[in-house]
């Protein structure tokens, strides 16, 4: 049997939810005649070992690795909509985080400061911030140095701590904090936030036939219509599926382009 894993979003205080809503997928997959669904989703997984694995079934992925690292491993099923502030349909933006303490009042305000971000190939850490300083860059740099935390939850704690001045943080986790981990939020502010692109999509492997691609599609945007499943979804800020053209992704590949075309190419 294959993995089943939703690494995105996996807050520990949030799994109750998220492991009933896998129970109502799995079941409107087996209903659909999908085979050998995975009864129950893996946690704490390496993100990027878990989609790489020739056993993975089910996960959801940045769309920064699935246009770039991974578009040649995983293939998106249906996109996901949240009520999360910040979210617009099937899209979402990236918050800028600042201290409470920081005077700063628009972005042009930390040039020569220093930027943390999660990972240099996030879309909603890096790139979106990327794009969003890149007119203002001068030479290929706008911050002083980056800063690489690992971790959305651990860029807003260096911001906080004071050892970062702005970070981008997706308005998803940002939502998700806010209802179960208040404290991570604690100390910081919203500065702005940053254009919209298309949110992490839930994906397969490349290679999954056709015909269980489809069936795996119509189960999961039925399991966001079945009302057993509206308490699991409302609890971790889901409001729909979106089954889009393959071309949305190209949204994250132009936040790319944007950097380029400033001669931006790293944030810096």
């Amino acid at each position: 049997m294959g993995i089943a894993s939703l690494p995105m979003y996996d807050l520990p205080e949030a799994r109750p939810a998220i492991d009933a809503l896998w129970r109502g997928i799995a079941g409107h997959m087996a209903r659909a005649g999908v085979a050998d669904v995975p009864e129950r989703l893996l946690h704490d997984r390496p993100i990027k070992a878990t989609w790489a694995h020739p056993d993975l079934f089910f996960s959801q992925a940045c769309g920064y690795d699935l246009k770039h690292g991974f578009a040649d491993t995983l293939q998106p099923l249906v996109t996901p909509c949240h009520s999360a502030s910040g979210c617009d349909g099937p899209t979402y933006s990236s918050l800028l985080m600042v201290s409470e303490a920081s005077a700063a009042r628009d972005i042009e305000d930390l040039r020569d400061r220093v930027c943390v971000i999660n990972g240099r190939e996030s879309h909603s850490g890096m790139s979106a911030l990327r794009a969003t300083v890149a007119p203002l860059s001068r030479n290929g740099r706008f911050f002083a140095e980056v800063k690489v935390s690992g971790a959305h939850v651990e860029s807003l704690a260096a911001v906080r701590r004071g050892d970062a001045d702005i970070a981008a943080i997706d308005c998803i986790t940002f939502a998700l904090f806010g209802r179960y981990r208040p404290t991570a939020l604690v100390g910081v502010r919203v500065l702005g936030h940053t254009a919209q692109a298309s949110s992490p999509p839930y994906v397969t492997r490349i290679d999954t036939p056709d015909d269980t691609v489809e069936r795996m599609r119509a189960a999961l945007v039925e399991a966001f219509e079945d009302v057993d499943l509206t308490s699991a979804r409302e609890a971790i800020f889901l409001s729909g599926a979106e089954v889009l053209t393959d071309d949305a992704y190209d949204s994250i590949v132009e936040f790319v382009q944007i950097a380029q075309s400033h001669g931006y190419t790293e944030i810096a």
